[in-house]
């Protein structure tokens, strides 16, 4: 059987990560929770060269296992970590419920001039209002206003606010 790699590349690029998910199942016969399209395209395309082409040598398993016999592994968990005696000194605590964040508190309302339009969100302990429609992040309302993706904080100049204080 002759593997055309190239286009069963083509062929997953074009599937979701649930597809791409049930092919891993269906090549290699074990579940994954992953979710990283190039890392199962990856490991179904070599799944499928393995078996039209052999897999790996028995000398390449004899290799790897005794690299593996070799390996310093850890057995036992890190030690606690100790903090130093000012640690104290140079930590803030916030009272439960304070956002350490850079995001504006509730209430807050945010503008922005964009395409000679003015768009206004509010900040809302559930997420962000625009338009009578809540959010959940600036970033989903930039996306919403321009129809691709943005960083929130970039999109309304929050990142420059910090830098001119």
């Amino acid at each position: 059987m002759e593997l055309n790699v190239a286009k069963e590349v083509a062929r997953l690029q074009k599937m979701t990560c649930g597809e791409l998910r049930d092919q891993f199942a269906e090549v290699t016969g074990e579940t994954t929770h992953a979710k990283n399209r190039k890392w199962l395209i990856r490991r179904i395309i070599w799944r499928m060269q393995a078996s039209v082409e052999g897999g790996l040598s028995e000398h390449a398993i004899k290799r790897i296992r005794e690299l593996a016999d070799g390996a310093d592994l850890r057995v036992t968990s890190p030690a606690s970590r100790r903090h130093s005696d000012d640690a104290g000194k140079r930590t803030q605590a916030l009272p439960n419920g304070v956002q350490a964040s850079s995001l504006p508190l509730p209430g807050t309302l945010i503008t922005r001039s964009y395409k000679g339009r003015e768009i206004r969100v509010r900040v809302t302990p559930q997420g962000f209002e625009f338009e009578g429609e809540l959010f959940r992040s600036l970033s989903a309302v930039a996306k919403h206003v321009t129809g691709s993706h943005w960083s929130g904080n970039r999109f309304f100049k929050l990142d420059q606010q910090d830098s001119n204080q």
